[in-house]
């Protein structure tokens, strides 16, 4: 059962008498607990769909369905709770408030759903303690590396228990190692049935999901099986 689904999306910006097409007639679905990697060059239109799919942005025209859930006709407070409940997002860049420890961070999704404090607290510290850092419930960022911030950022995604996660470049600020240890993370919630729809440049990266869609201006160019790593250490080799 697709958990996504979007026909014919357009998003056109103006600038003027300009009209930049930052999306051109874009179809495609996710079922439900696919692992999906959105690839595509600067300018293509990964990022305008990563933020129509996170109901961050709306589309010019076209249809955008979420867990059977029609968004074109959303107020925009409908729209925050969509997010809330339906989405975890993962940044490149951490996105943590700097002046509260990790399970404070984590807590934000459900203060903002009205949560009781001692079940955010519960729900806090399971979630950090899912991602490796239960001995790191009440350090601050600036207390943590950048691969415990990020495990710090997939706690607040999954706290929730938002069905699908959203990361855009989780991996960009990280060395290879920690960049393996995260990306392990978000195969063990893929494995969880836990979707997931990660935006990177980096072929290494997709082979850790099952399928790949590739953009470029504006278009959805392809849609095919993600490849392994050894089909990248092949097509490496020089001939």
């Amino acid at each position: 059962m697709s958990i996504i689904e979007v026909k014919n999306l357009t998003k056109i910006y103006k600038t003027g008498d300009v009209e930049l097409h930052a999306l051109d007639g874009v179809s495609f679905k996710i079922e439900r607990g696919e692992f999906v990697c959105v690839m595509g060059p600067s300018g293509s239109g990964k990022s305008t769909t990563m933020n129509i799919l996170g109901c961050l942005d709306v589309p010019t025209s076209g249809h955008y369905e979420l867990d059977g859930l029609n968004v074109k006709n959303q107020s925009k407070a409908e729209l925050a709770d969509i997010r809330n409940r339906k989405l975890g997002f993962v940044f490149q860049g951490f996105n943590l408030l700097p002046k509260i420890d990790a399970v404070e961070n984590v807590e934000l999704p459900l203060l903002y759903r009205g949560v009781a404090s001692s079940e955010r607290r519960k729900a806090a510290v399971k979630a950090l303690e899912r991602v490796g850092l239960g001995q790191r419930l009440h350090h601050r960022p600036s207390q943590m590396s950048g691969g415990q911030q990020q495990r710090v950022a997939i706690a607040r995604a999954i706290v929730g228990e938002a069905p699908i996660i959203l990361a855009d470049e989780p991996t960009g600020n990280l060395d290879t190692k920690t960049t393996v240890e995260i990306m392990n993370i978000f195969t063990e919630l893929h494995d969880q049935g836990i979707t997931v729809i990660l935006v990177t440049h980096e072929p290494e990266i997709a082979t850790w999901s099952e399928r790949v869609l590739r953009f470029r201006d504006g278009k959805l160019i392809s849609d095919e099986a993600a490849p392994s790593k050894g089909e990248l250490d092949t097509e490496a080799r020089p001939q």
